[in-house]
């Protein structure tokens, strides 16, 4: 019996790990099929014309949010974890460079489409390359690619710690290529940007890092506290998000508008649908947080929390979308 037991604990664990590996796979595709998939149903109905190769932007967007998630939000908890009284040095091990290197792929095809004149390009030779240094937009795009590359050169380095920088680069050039100049009060929307991409960042990523931290300190007082901490950060994160979100959302669709575009709008649509989506999110870090403070064993609160991870994952695609997607007529 002795020597039957680890064979089959360890064939339960092998069916898990295999059930969790199609899980993240079937994850992978449908967070793929969002953008791909998502402007057809969002146009359809609205009258309003998607520019070409909309949905492969959106698919790029996403993953290019996502590749500034993951190592603000890992450089972020483990900022929080050396506060915690006798964490163990042990960590996950960082996906900083991946997310760069997928970073920089993202960053290189959204450069290539203006280099083409925000056109799809079909061959390499529709590309102007030195045309991105003649217009606002592609001296953008060209930042970003620089910013992520240095990402990655910061990751595999002795400090990490430095590729806060670049990243906050990539952070300011969405920010300011989200408002043109000639837009009304461009600045003011580039600052409300800002602050609703640093702190989504902060807050998807940094869940992720956490739970990944967690099953590194399993069995650790350390890692409740850890969670408690980051859930406390996290609501003046969302607490940010939502108040820079209806203030942009105001801006792009005035009061008076506002619930006719919702449902008439490509873009108030995926809006709403976002916004629904934050919403649950918000349930599931509240009954999270309150798993943490009423369970026997603290680290229940993991079960909502990982479920909170994988609606955020969504949100980030949503949100690539968004950006994708014509911007609603501002009617006065």
């Amino acid at each position: 019996m002795t020597l039957i037991r680890p064979t089959v604990e360890a064939a339960g664990t092998s069916g898990s790990g295999r059930r969790r590996a199609v899980a993240a796979l079937a994850l992978v595709v449908l967070a793929a099929l969002v953008p791909l998939l998502g402007p057809s149903a969002a146009l359809h109905g609205t009258g309003e014309a998607a520019a070409p190769g909309v949905g492969g932007i959106a698919l790029l967007r996403a993953v290019l949010f996502g590749a500034l998630c993951v190592p603000l939000g890992e450089l972020f908890v483990n900022r929080l974890a050396r506060t915690v009284p006798g964490a163990p040095p042990n960590g996950p091990r960082s996906w900083a460079l991946y997310a760069a290197g997928a970073g920089l792929v993202a960053a290189l095809g959204l450069a290539s489409v203006v280099a083409t004149g925000n056109l799809v390009p079909h061959s390499l030779d529709q590309i102007d390359v030195g045309g991105l240094y003649q217009s606002r937009d592609g001296k953008l795009a060209l930042l970003e690619v620089n910013a992520f590359a240095a990402a990655a050169l910061c990751a595999r380095s002795r400090r990490p710690g430095l590729q806060v920088w670049p990243l906050a680069a990539v952070v300011v050039a969405e920010a300011l290529r989200a408002h043109p100049v000639g837009e009304h009060s461009a600045l003011v929307g580039s600052e409300l940007t800002l602050v609703h991409l640093t702190c989504a960042a902060l807050w998807v990523g940094g869940l992720l890092h956490v739970l990944r931290t967690l099953g590194r300190w399993r069995g650790t007082e350390a890692g409740a506290a850890l969670l408690g901490l980051y859930a406390r950060v996290a609501a003046v994160l969302l607490a940010a998000i939502t108040a820079t979100g209806v203030w942009s959302s105001l801006r792009r669709m005035p009061a008076g508008t506002i619930l006719d575009q919702l449902t008439t709008t490509a873009y108030g649509r995926t809006l709403l649908a976002k916004v629904l989506l934050v919403a649950a999110v918000a349930v599931l870090a509240l009954w999270a947080r309150y798993r943490l403070r009423r369970a026997t064993d603290p680290l229940a609160a993991c079960s909502p929390a990982r479920a909170e991870v994988v609606a955020l994952g969504v949100v980030v695609v949503l949100s690539g979308l968004l950006t994708a997607l014509p911007v609603p007529i501002r009617w006065h």
